[in-house]
């Protein structure tokens, strides 16, 4: 998401049931669009969301960083389209196919709560580094992983994959109660032949079929941004547009 500017804000108080407060919402610049300026209000509700009320949330567009929510609101732009997939009609392309047979094949995976280790806080910051997308403060000590990737106002869970024992890729995603939210992934650099982006989705979507989750929510998709354009060869898929879900086929 685009990085915040720290302004003055006032906390306010927003209808919701849990109640949220806004407690930033100040223009920043987007770094997803060059020259655009992105507003994305952070709310901080008062308690934990439960399920139901998460799964309110994402089909409203609501994304989640931490502890806080957000949907954009960007001035003069409505690039940003929530995006998510529905394990009754998805289809995965012969590429996707052969990364999940290939990730089933050498990967090692579990699934428990989000914890910070300074193994993954290593493996984050070489993910960042590697791949040229550390941007300003990006880079991450234990503290701040910990905010980022850890806390969360949500039931949220933590998939690791290990190589023969070595840590290659994380994936933090949200349970509602009829879909995962994908919320962030990382992963080793020197295995970038192993597909592991790919491979973490398609591991979500077999985790929705196992639970029983219709939807797969993979965040926002930003036309014209490069780091986005992957989201849009998973097919169909819906985005949201205008206040409603259209299928792209």
């Amino acid at each position: 998401m685009a990085k915040m500017a720290h302004g003055p804000t006032v906390p306010r108080r927003v209808g919701s049931e849990p109640t949220e407060w806004v407690v930033h919402d100040e223009p920043s610049t987007c770094v997803y669009l060059p020259g655009h300026v992105a507003r994305l209000p952070l709310r901080l509700p008062a308690r934990p969301l439960r399920r139901d009320e998460l799964a309110k949330r994402l089909r409203e567009g609501d994304r989640r960083q931490g502890l806080l929510l957000y949907r954009p609101a960007c001035p003069g732009c409505d690039a940003c389209e929530a995006i998510r997939l529905d394990t009754t009609s998805f289809r995965p392309s012969r590429s996707q196919r052969r990364a999940y047979r290939r990730g089933e094949r050498l990967l090692t995976t579990s699934i428990g709560a989000p914890v910070a280790t300074r193994e993954k806080v290593d493996l984050y910051n070489r993910h960042k580094l590697e791949r040229d997308l550390a941007v300003g403060d990006d880079l991450l000590d234990f503290g701040s992983y910990r905010e980022f990737l850890v806390e969360s106002c949500v039931d949220t869970i933590e998939i690791e994959y290990r190589l023969d024992g070595r840590l290659v890729a994380i994936a933090l995603t949200d349970r509602a109660t009829d879909g995962l939210s994908a919320v962030y992934a990382y992963f080793d650099p020197s295995y970038a032949a192993l597909s592991l982006g790919t491979y973490s989705i398609m591991k979500q979507l077999e985790l929705c079929q196992e639970w029983g989750l219709r939807y797969l929510y993979l965040g926002l998709y930003v036309a014209g941004s490069a780091p986005m354009e992957y989201k849009v060869r998973y097919r169909p898929h819906e985005r949201r547009i205008d206040g409603r879900w259209t299928v792209f086929a």
